[in-house]
């Protein structure tokens, strides 16, 4: 008779769902039991390094992925990453082991208490199966809600003890469609909206790169003559970068975004929040007499835009049903934005100075992974990203996610035969975060790229100290971290970076090892502008 355990291994493989992110605890092992040979385990050494390289899977394969914690402890470790991949939007089925069952009512040691409501509210759905037969149709329910937009993480709680048990039937594998077309009348009343606007612009967020979706809006933007800027803070690039129409990355915050947008009496975002705030800079929230129309597949997006009319829809959907929709403009097209002048020469150079010669030597189909706070405005402004899905970070705010998330993402490019280089910028305090990450892409032996910014302090709470008045806040400063020590400890290459011309060779290196090497690179300790 097939176990339960039996039955769930049959399903995953039917789901594709063959890897396993994980750092096994106790409660994890029956399952894990006779791990069989056609599945992969992804050994991470602590569980938010699991979940980050789990996210970074997700996004980069464009599927869903498995990651399985520690019961309660581990499950805790693991939830700053859970809350990225909740605002990343990535459908990961996250699994949790319990204790027995019959142990639970006197609560035993890593038993986790009320373990479906430990993960809320940052996964879609959290179950604990009443009955050990219930585990495999968890896992598809599982499956089809982390999938449907928006998409996002789930978490199931299993017993230990649930897996030797008799299985029922194998429940039904399911397809379920993920994308959601919008509703007609709604998309023809933002279209003569548009067709009727003096000065549009476009807003386009991380969920344009998620549905495939930036040749859409580029002939959306050629139709309107319209500007194109990127949602503040975003997770993903959304638009060729050198395109003449792209306007970079809008200010994150209130009053300063919507200065940002005068002059423009239809704002159409696609794809975004209205809009990612932080710092609170008080202001109106759009120019007087502009308009916003907002089109997400999130209707809680929706629901909490504090101006606009909203239509529920695909981007990817939406977006060519406009460009049918729409005549020519008629007008001439936006003047392209001034090229950057050349970084000043400084000792030690600049963050700008670092990412212009990062700009110069970028592979041409590279992908950038960056955590480096601080020096986000430098890199951005440097390094102009043209191609779709060649660009991540964390929508969340927190760090820890980009060291591991770039393993799962050079891991998800062997995987599907892609081979594109990965390159990580991650600054010398986000690195130790989840530093642990480095141990699984050595094991692994990926071809990473992991380049340090090294100005030995939170450069970015610094800005905050800045721009909120707060001057003596403690531990801003990170002396006697030694990088290139700590990258060897992992069994990674480290070669340290000693100008800015140095990255060119390093980084075609680097990109050509069998393995990962982190490259350290001085920067100045310059503090830079949050806004």
């Amino acid at each position: 008779m097939a176990t339960v355990r039996d039955t769930t291994y049959h399903l995953l493989r039917d789901l594709g769902l063959t890897t396993v992110f994980g750092n096994p605890g106790s409660t994890e092992e029956p399952f894990l039991q006779d791990f069989p040979a056609d599945f992969r385990y992804v050994h991470a050494l602590h569980e938010a390094s699991a979940v980050g390289m789990a996210d970074g899977y997700a996004q980069a394969t464009g599927g869903p992925a498995h990651v399985n914690l520690h019961t309660a402890p581990g499950t805790g470790n693991g939830m700053g990453n859970l809350v990225t991949a909740w605002h990343n939007k990535t459908p990961l089925i996250v699994t949790a082991g319990q204790q027995n069952r019959e142990m639970l009512l006197i609560e035993p040691r890593l038993a986790s208490r009320r373990a479906a409501e430990l993960t809320q509210p940052y996964v879609k759905w959290a179950h604990e199966p009443a009955r050990a037969q219930d585990i495999p149709a968890a896992f598809m329910r599982a499956y089809a809600t982390a999938v449907q937009p928006p998409a996002g993480p789930v978490f199931l709680s299993l017993p230990m003890d649930d897996w030797d048990r008799p299985a029922d039937a194998p429940p039904q594998v399911r397809t379920v469609a993920t994308r959601i077309a919008p509703d007609p009348d709604q998309l023809r009343s933002f279209a003569d909206v548009l067709a009727g606007s003096r000065a549009p612009a476009l807003v386009l967020g991380a969920a344009v790169d998620r549905a495939g979706a930036w040749s859409e809006a580029v002939a959306l933007a050629e139709r309107l003559a319209a500007p194109v800027w990127s949602a503040p803070a975003p997770e993903r690039a959304v638009f060729p970068e050198d395109h003449p129409h792209f306007r970079g990355v809008l200010p994150y915050a209130i009053g300063p975004l919507a200065e940002a947008l005068r002059g423009h009496d239809t704002v159409l975002v696609v794809g975004a929040p209205v809009f990612r705030y932080y710092p609170y800079v008080p202001g109106d929230y759009l120019p007087a007499d502009t308009r916003l129309l907002h089109v997400t597949d999130d209707p809680e997006e929706s629901a909490r835009a504090p101006v606009g009319e909203s239509l529920l829809g695909d981007p990817g959907l939406t977006l060519a049903a406009l460009v049918e929709l729409l005549p020519p403009a008629g007008r001439p097209p936006p003047p392209a934005r001034p090229d950057q002048p050349p970084p000043e020469i400084t000792d030690p150079p600049s963050a700008d100075a670092l990412f212009a010669a990062l700009a110069r030597y970028w592979p041409a189909d590279g992908v950038l992974v960056q955590e480096s706070p601080s020096n986000l405005a430098a890199l951005r402004r440097r390094l102009r990203v043209n191609r779709p899905r060649s660009y991540f970070t964390m929508a969340s705010g927190g760090l820890g996610f980009g060291l591991p998330a770039a393993v799962g993402i050079a891991l998800a490019e062997r995987d599907t035969g892609r081979g594109r280089p990965v390159v990580a910028v991650i600054g010398d305090g986000s690195l130790h975060y989840s530093v642990q990450a480095l141990w699984t892409a050595a094991q692994l032996r990926l071809p990473l790229a992991v380049v340090v910014p090294v100005n030995r302090e939170y450069a970015i709470l610094k800005a905050f100290a800045e721009l909120k008045h707060t001057p003596g806040v403690p531990a801003l400063d990170l002396p006697g971290l030694d990088v290139t020590a700590v990258a060897r400890g992992y069994g990674c290459a480290a070669t340290v970076l000693e100008s800015p011309d140095a990255l060119g060779p390093a980084l075609a290196a680097a990109l050509a090892a069998d393995g990962p090497t982190v490259l350290p690179a001085q920067i100045s300790t310059d503090v830079p502008k949050i806004l």
